[in-house]
């Protein structure tokens, strides 16, 4: 039930995000979120769109260097508290989140999670009830 985000290594100069952003664009591929990480010569843009494996060769295609890696995708209320009961979860299940990153669906929000053992993790929460996303409620939202 995990579903793939996609990695893209760019440049750090001016443009070069709206370049993968125009690609994206040009070929109808909808983001559903973006994080963006920086370091000095270079940025991690992480992305969930609607179709990961169009978006993963139409980057490619452009030259930008991609890759996929599972994450889950769990949705939470949006309300007050909404991510603090998500992480009671986690910590009672000594589940290690690596990084974290959130978007807004239209009566719910939802958390993308890269963990350490992603199967594992995901049977643990499954297991306590939570509602983790597939690749295709995310084609959906």
């Amino acid at each position: 039930m995990s579903i793939k985000q996609i990695s893209v290594f760019l440049e750090n100069k001016p443009g070069t995000l709206q370049k993968m952003t125009s690609v994206l664009a040009a070929h109808e591929i909808d983001m559903r979120a973006l994080s963006l990480a920086e370091t000095k010569d270079f940025g991690i843009a992480r992305l969930i769109v609607d179709d990961v494996l169009a978006a993963t060769n139409v980057l490619k295609d452009n030259d930008f260097i991609a890759s996929m890696t599972d994450v889950l995708a769990v949705a939470i209320p949006d309300e007050p508290g909404g991510l603090d009961k998500l992480l009671q979860f986690f910590s009672a299940e000594s589940i290690n989140i690596e990084y974290m990153y959130a978007f807004l669906g239209a009566k719910d929000a939802y958390m993308i999670f890269r963990v350490s053992h992603t199967h594992t993790a995901e049977a643990k929460l499954v297991g306590r009830g939570l509602k983790i996303l597939t690749q295709e409620d995310i084609a959906e939202i």
